[in-house]
């Protein structure tokens, strides 16, 4: 006879089912609601059974502990059950092994249950399910978890825990999606184990492939490294579901630079698994109207950033600029998202503050290298775009030879650049696809106009609407150039300077049209373009005043901006001197009531510049 504390009572673990039930035997179970006829118990998250109200042998309230017998188990798969009263018994797990299946193989599994661990990348909450975002070392998959409409699920899962996910893998919306049994969060070793695997698998995908350049250049060749360095950054921040904000100056440099990673990264975020919508919520292209991070764009990245974290459970982003963040203007933007621990990479070609370097993870400048200003944001950001997905290069080769030109780069690479597109994209072409997006730019404002961007650039292949549109923007850009212009050089002032420098001063302020294009910084290179033109063979500075600000164009006057702003700032008390930009192109801002005192100051230190021969 058996005796009652050996008499078993079975717990069916989370990945049990309907054929790990035996009839006879008793389970323990979970009340969890009730009927006319009688009570459901759950036997696990996947099974439960009835016991009519005939077989009911006391009280209870939902989610009661109880034990129950099974009677008997339908054709249909209900199960019959009968309460128990046992005060001694001997309990038995039963376990069925789930193996580990990478999220890359889960589409070979679509109706079965499996189980995956990895890193909770996103936990949003739904009007009905909590849907978490998990990556593994092979890729990103959402899994559904369902306790009841809008109701957070697994409360006590946080992100960037490791989980293990054992569900069921099914369709939703012609993407896979695994239904929940049951998360778990690792601890200990078990997490240690998932960890590491899924770091070292990470840092191979992200490792960038190793390609040549698409020119010959000595300076980009020294910049290799560090351009595979923040090809590898972005790459795993896509792998591991990391928003990124990429930020540029909003010119036609700073455009074909960010358009080039957009292409790229976009291109990426779809391969890497993530669901149809991830390209809109994991990256974000934004325009800087100055040609640095200002204190403007850091609060509106982190306004968007910290409402994301905290409506749709995302991690805090990995920030991108180019084509700015290397001086010393963008240091109090720094110091802000340092609070956020937020890490920043920069692209560009503005000569470099040695100050800026402690807040980047990582920085690629041809100053670094012995270069300059003539190696184009737009050339560097292509080369890092196909690093970080070489599959790109078809839509995105032409873009550092219109980059070159918008920008007047002098460099040799611009007429490499130019010299690999000449069939389809000759100087002119590019110089007109440069204006175009100087001009849409200027219409868009903060605003990306990411298909529109893409059609100037022809990256959607629909040729026919690429140049029918570029026409017309040039079309409207130049009438809006000529007639500004036609307005500003009767009053353009002449100044000639002892070194032989010429000196042109217009003031854009009271002497162009406002408000419109082209604005003022491209008004005055515009007014210099002309000088250069009038005044071949000489040395031209031109310099654009505003009530507070200037800004200066040169050809043949060896000037340096930044050190010039630099060396201002401490010999005008109360100027409130601040600007910088490239060496021979950028500006100054001041306060207004000291305008004459800088100008004149700013003068004699250009006419203390060396002069080329």
């Amino acid at each position: 006879m058996q005796q009652n504390d050996d008499i078993p009572v079975y717990r069916l673990g989370a990945t049990c089912d309907l054929s790990d039930v035996s009839e006879g035997k008793i389970y323990q179970g979970k009340v969890q609601g009730f009927a006319n006829f009688g009570m459901f118990v759950q036997l696990n998250d996947r099974i439960k059974g009835l016991v009519h109200k005939s077989n009911m042998k006391s009280e209870h309230k939902e989610k009661d502990p109880v034990l129950v017998r099974v009677r008997g188990i339908r054709p249909n798969g209900n199960i019959d059950l009968e309460e128990m009263t046992i005060q001694v018994y001997q309990v038995q797990n039963i376990e069925r092994k789930s193996t580990i299946v990478r999220i890359s193989d889960l589409s070979g599994r679509i109706g079965k249950t499996v189980a995956i661990e990895g890193e909770v990348a996103q936990i949003k909450q739904t009007s009905g399910p909590t849907i978490f975002t998990i990556i593994d070392e092979s890729g990103t998959q959402n899994v559904a978890a369902f306790v009841e409409a809008g109701v957070r699920a697994y409360p006590e899962i946080e992100l960037n825990d490791i989980v293990r996910v054992i569900g069921e893998v099914m369709v939703r919306n012609n993407q896979l999606q695994i239904e929940a049994d049951m998360i778990t969060a690792l601890t200990g070793d078990d997490a240690v184990v998932v960890e590491v695997r899924i770091e070292e698998a990470l840092n191979a995908r992200a490792e960038p492939a190793d390609i040549p350049l698409l020119i010959k250049s000595d300076a980009m060749e020294r910049l290799r490294p560090e351009m595979k360095k923040i090809a590898r950054i972005i790459r795993k921040a896509v792998f591991v579901s990391q928003p990124i904000i990429l930020r540029h100056h909003a010119d036609a440099d700073g455009i074909c630079s960010a358009v080039a990673i957009e292409q790229a990264v976009v291109a990426l975020i779809r391969e890497s698994g993530a669901d149809f919508d991830a390209e809109n919520y994991l990256f974000k292209r934004a325009p800087s109207k100055a040609p640095f991070y200002e204190i403007e764009d850091i609060t509106r990245d982190l306004d968007f950033s910290l409402k994301d974290h905290i409506r749709f459970g995302q991690k805090m982003p990995l920030i991108l600029l180019t084509d700015n963040g290397s001086t010393e203007e963008d240091e109090p933007s720094y110091k802000i998202a340092s609070v956020y621990d937020i890490p920043f990479v920069v692209i560009d070609h503005h000569h470099p503050d040695a100050t800026i370097d402690k807040y980047l993870v990582a920085h690629v400048n041809p100053y670094h290298v012995g270069g300059d200003f003539g190696i184009t944001a737009g050339m560097l950001g292509t080369e890092v775009a196909r690093l970080i997905n070489p599959k790109v290069e078809p839509a995105i080769r032409h873009i550092p030879a219109i980059a070159g030109v918008g920008d007047r780069s002098e460099a040799p690479e611009r007429q490499r650049y130019l010299e690999l597109v000449k069939d389809q994209y000759p100087e002119a072409v590019c110089k007109d696809i440069a204006l175009a997006l100087d001009y849409e730019q200027f219409w868009l404002r903060f605003n990306d106009g990411r298909e529109i961007i893409k059609d100037i650039l022809n990256i959607t292949g629909n040729t026919d609407r690429h140049k029918k549109l570029v026409a017309l923007l040039v079309d409207g850009a130049n009438s809006m150039i000529d007639d500004q212009m036609s307005a500003c050089m009767p009053h353009v002032v002449y100044r000639e300077l002892p070194s032989g420098a010429k000196v042109f001063l217009i003031d854009v302020e009271i002497h162009a049209h406002k408000f419109t294009f082209p604005p003022p910084g491209k008004t005055s290179g515009e007014v210099h373009d002309r000088l250069c033109k009038s005044n071949e063979g000489s040395p031209v500075v031109t310099i654009g005043i505003g009530p507070d600000f200037a800004v200066l164009r040169s050809r043949g006057v060896l000037m340096n901006i930044p050190r010039m702003v630099r060396e201002l700032r401490v010999e005008i008390p109360g100027g409130g001197i601040s600007g910088g930009g490239h060496l021979v192109v950028g500006s100054i801002k001041f306060v207004e009531g000291m305008r004459s005192v800088v100008l004149e100051a700013l003068i004699k230190k250009i006419g203390e510049a060396q002069v080329q021969k």
